[in-house]
């Protein structure tokens, strides 16, 4: 049987209602493929006009009255030819063919000229080519699929005028409120003039083309110049400093910014927008930058970004990937610059955004290194550089919410402790034990309690007496641990909490399976049998008096009063409210107030009545 070749039909009328009315997400972005085109036409008659020295001009002028928009420039024009070649001819644009010969083109797939009937009911094309400058044409269509060319009368100007028809629902466009709106927002960096009536839309010279060009700047000047430019950009917040974008790898120019307003652990106000070839593209490109990047604002440009066919998002290719290695390294290099230039600036970067940025040292070595003893952490006595920690010993951290017995060990030990339930200051201080060799001890965990609390021997039968008093539930463990004055300490099983959290049902609501199961597969390894060990001081003068009361006299009315203050002291203690509790040093005395008391009682207990 012999095969057939058949060619592949095309419904033109579907096509046209999938490319002109389902490829873009707004009907803003159909009348900036307009502007587009008309960018493009200026940039072809310079290509192949070199004698053409004019001055390139868009114009947009709106008729909201009877809703009309019109858009005029003085580029190329085309000829009858061109009309059916390319204008009339879905997928073909002129501007393929010349972009080996400039890298100014911003048109790429010869669809945008779809777009006019998406907001408009009639198109009306006016057009004089460079190349027939005494003939001019006029091309109409209501629908994209059919459409008139004839010959009209020659006024001598070269160039295009496109007339749009608008919709009822679009005749908003041609007020002229919101055409500057709209050519502000997408036109802002074209770099030939773009017009609203009168008004130059486009008259910002970004810092980078501004660095580019012969003209010597004061530092300072560069400074005030680049905020302005950010201020321009950024709509939520006042941005402190900016940073220059310097590429290694890719063509992509442009400034970041540091924002002023303040984040915590899950904010993300990333706000990066990308103008290819001057025309803005994306004004949400935030995953080019890093996601720990939740405070930095920016505006970029390049060539080499690939836009989809919608031009409203990036192909993820070799180029996007080129560009978020270059951010990054601009970002983490440009804010040691600030660190060592800009004191001012750097300290209001450390106010504003301290735990994100601890956050961002976990993903980056060289930002771990400038952060090290610059950020500052959250403890028990305020915000502490690193620096300032160390110089109490070994670094305690509770793991625990702020106001359980870790506050109790440490104000009775005179030393601050860390609270680890802030956001990355655990894992934070954990690189830098890892890295540098620091001691840190955490609280509550079977390691940390191992390096407080020495386990020392008691008889069984001590052990249970002392467990039938004072404890509620917990492993009671005898060890020897300072300071001495400090008679039983209650710690909560920090580990067995996790573990815990994680195999409730709400956890199985509020966090994704795939994450889950992972710390699920860490948390098994936990015995959760054990929620919190009751640990008995036997340097305590009055426990020791207590011990020895009870071997001597056995379970005496002095005892059991000594056991009641102990126990009331526990109660306190595991409320977890340490702000009713004396301060450090009136802590301490009561705790040795507490001692004597108790070995009074024991004493009394052996005296005879």
């Amino acid at each position: 049987m012999i095969k057939e070749q058949h060619a592949t039909n095309v419904d033109l009328g579907g096509l046209l209602s999938v490319l002109g009315k389902h490829l873009y997400s707004t009907p803003l972005v159909a009348v900036r493929e307009l502007i587009q085109n008309a960018h493009d036409s200026i940039t072809r008659r310079r290509i192949e006009c070199p004698d053409w020295q004019e001055t390139g001009k868009l114009q947009l002028d709106g008729d909201k009255l009877n809703g009309v928009l019109r858009i005029t420039d003085n580029g190329s024009g085309l000829s009858e030819h061109e009309i059916h070649a390319f204008l009339a001819t879905v997928g073909a644009g002129y501007t393929r063919t010349l972009r080996t010969q400039s890298d100014a083109l911003i048109g790429m797939f010869g669809l945008g000229f779809l777009s006019a009937f998406v907001v408009a009911e009639q198109v009306t094309v006016i057009t004089t080519s460079y190349q027939e400058p005494a003939r001019t044409w006029r091309y109409q269509s209501s629908n994209g699929e059919s459409y008139t060319v004839e010959p009209v009368p020659n006024d001598g100007v070269i160039g295009t005028c496109i007339e749009l028809k608008l919709r009822p629902a679009h005749r908003y466009l041609a007020s002229a409120s919101s055409l500057e709106r709209l050519l502000g927002h997408y036109c802002a960096l074209l770099p030939e003039p773009v017009y609203c009536g009168e008004v130059r839309i486009n008259e910002i010279t970004p810092p980078w083309r501004q660095a580019e060009g012969n003209v010597v700047e004061h530092p300072l000047q560069q400074r005030k110049r680049s905020l302005a430019f950010a201020a321009r950009f950024e709509q939520q917040f006042e941005p402190i400093c900016t940073i220059p974008v310097k590429t290694s790898t890719s063509d992509v120019r442009g400034i970041l910014w540091i924002q002023d307003g303040a984040t915590y652990s899950s904010s993300d106000n990333r706000n990066l927008k990308v103008f290819v070839r001057g025309m803005l593209l994306d004004d949400d490109a935030r995953d080019l930058l890093p996601r720990w990047a939740g405070f930095v604002g920016g505006v970029i440009e390049s060539q080499d970004l690939t836009p989809t066919a919608s031009r409203e998002d990036l192909q993820r290719d070799a180029h996007y990937g080129c560009a978020q290695a270059d951010l990054l390294d601009s970002l983490v290099k440009g804010l040691a610059e600030i660190a060592a230039s800009q004191p001012a600036a750097w300290r209001r970067i450390l106010n504003r955004h301290n735990e994100a940025l601890m956050a961002a040292a976990l993903c980056n070595d060289d930002l771990f290194d400038l952060l090290l003893d610059a950020v500052r952490i959250p403890t028990s006595r305020g915000d502490l550089s690193l620096s300032e920690l160390q110089g109490h010993g070994p670094i305690h951290v509770s793991l625990g919410d702020s106001g359980g017995f870790e506050d109790m060990v440490c104000r009775a030990m005179h030393i601050p402790v860390v609270k680890g339930e802030r956001y990355a200051v655990h894992s934070f201080l954990r690189r830098w034990a890892q890295q540098r060799g620091g001691k840190l001890i955490e609280i509550g965990t079977e390691k940390g309690n191992r390096q407080l609390f020495a386990e020392a021997e008691l008889s069984e039968m001590h052990s249970e007496w002392l467990k039938q008093h004072l404890g509620n539930g917990e492993l009671l463990v005898p060890a020897r641990f300072m300071p001495a004055h400090l008679p039983l300490v209650v710690v909560p099983d920090r580990d067995a909490e996790l573990k815990e959290r994680l195999e409730s049902d709400e956890s199985d609501q509020r966090i994704a399976h795939s994450a889950l199961q992972l710390v699920r597969q860490f948390t098994s390894n936990i015995n959760g049998e054990i929620k919190a060990r009751l640990y008995i001081n036997l340097e305590n003068p009055a426990i020791a008096s207590l011990l020895d009361a009870y071997r001597e006299q056995g379970e005496t009315a002095g005892c059991l009063h000594a056991l009641t203050l102990l126990r009331s002291m526990k109660i306190v203690m595991m409320a977890g409210d340490t702000s009713k509790l004396p301060a450090a040093e009136g802590l301490t005395g009561a705790l040795r107030d507490l001692s004597q008391l108790v070995q009074v009682l024991t004493r009394s207990a052996a005296t005879p009545d």
